[in-house]
């Protein structure tokens, strides 16, 4: 599973097809999408899903197996709305899309680096 994160600004973005930058921004739906569309359709499980996103690329790219973590909400559904994405990109191709599974907590090292609001 890849993301294509491809943070372009606005600018960058509305020059037309042609001369836009390309790609979209991928890593702040990724999880959720593939939740929403794989896991919830019953065609992979969600034991395959962390598989697929967590820990083939851990072990493909030698990135060490610590005490990094994320918590998600699996029941929470939301509308997308780029204009809430942290990224400076707001193309997605899954914007107004009712996606399940929304990140509560993320935490690198000893590091929180995310934490949604309602916690």
């Amino acid at each position: 599973i890849a993301t294509d994160h491809a943070p372009h600004s606005q600018e960058e973005k509305s020059r037309g097809l042609a001369l836009s930058s390309f790609g979209i921004v991928g890593i702040e739906t990724a999880f959720s999408t593939m939740y929403t569309y794989l896991v919830k359709t019953g065609i992979i499980s969600l034991e395959k899903l962390i598989e697929l996103m967590a820990i083939n690329p851990r072990k493909r790219f030698d990135i060490p197996f610590d005490n990094s973590f994320t918590v998600w909400n699996l029941d929470k559904e939301y509308i997308v709305n780029s204009e809430d994405f942290l990224s400076k990109g707001k193309a997605t191709p899954f914007e107004n899309k009712k996606l399940s599974g929304e990140c509560l907590l993320t935490v690198m090292g000893d590091s929180i680096v995310y934490r949604h609001s309602d916690i």
